[in-house]
């Protein structure tokens, strides 16, 4: 097994940190889920986001290889474009490898209280959290049940992320499951901010803030979320106003 590295250093600014990331702290942070930098060119000037978070699916489908040195060039790279948070995802599927990836990604990145480590909520990757809990920020993806709330809330996860629209294609309610797992985590006073994905609209994101969570979506509805026909319309037409050219009054008359 792999020796854990000592950081008291990366803990205590962990734990500093903890008001930045608290459950109370804000309700309805947007997160991009890309790992576009053109993406974030275009929509992180709009001034939405709280941060980007990413995986390995983000990552292959844009291009990203899935490395310690460029996924942390990646999360420098969105810190610098001015995110508050950037996610990441360790890989490896074992407590070990886990582990090491995360160590790895912190050590590279240089940003503990920015940087959220994803981990799966499967039962090495709960192990790897439980291991991880007091030397970095953590998310728990994955979630496809009411009950994971239990397990994010004991690890004092900073994050968990309930896919809503695939558990709605998986036959479940999503966003009944996803209102549960918030009631129980501020039932709980927990520190625990639920982070929503899966989501395939701009409507689901208004659902989702309304409940008092978190929402991390894609370009496609991000962009969906800035357009409107209507509004462009009337933007125009003030546009088109403002080069209206009052006629002169003639002074010689009368």
């Amino acid at each position: 097994m792999r020796r854990r590295r000592a950081r008291p250093l990366r803990a205590a600014l962990v734990l500093a940190t903890t008001a930045a990331i608290a459950p109370n702290a804000g309700r309805g942070r947007l997160f991009l889920d890309s790992a576009s930098v053109d993406a974030w060119r275009e929509l992180l000037p709009t001034g939405l986001f709280y941060g980007v978070t990413t995986n390995p699916t983000i990552l292959k489908r844009d291009g990203v290889p899935c490395t310690v040195p460029d996924v942390a060039k990646l999360a420098r790279t969105a810190l610098g474009a001015g995110c508050h948070e950037v996610m990441v995802q360790a890989w490896g599927g074992t407590v070990d490898a886990y582990e090491k990836c995360s160590l790895d990604l912190l050590d590279a990145v240089g940003a503990a209280d920015h940087l959220v480590i994803k981990l799966p909520l499967t039962r090495d990757g709960v192990v790897a959290a439980h291991r991880l809990r007091d030397e970095a920020h953590l998310c728990m993806p994955a979630c496809y049940g009411r009950e994971r709330a239990l397990v994010a809330n004991a690890l004092k996860a900073s994050y968990l992320a309930p896919y809503v629209g695939r558990m709605s294609d998986a036959g479940l309610d999503g966003a009944a499951e996803c209102q549960r797992i918030q009631g129980c985590l501020d039932g709980c006073r927990s520190p625990t901010r639920l982070l929503v994905a899966s989501l395939r609209s701009a409507s689901t994101v208004f659902d989702v803030l309304s409940w008092g969570s978190d929402a991390t979506f894609g370009p496609d509805v991000a962009r969906e979320l800035l357009s409107s026909a209507r509004t462009d319309a009337a933007a125009a037409a003030f546009e088109e106003d403002a080069l209206f050219e009052q006629p002169l009054l003639d002074d010689s008359a009368g």
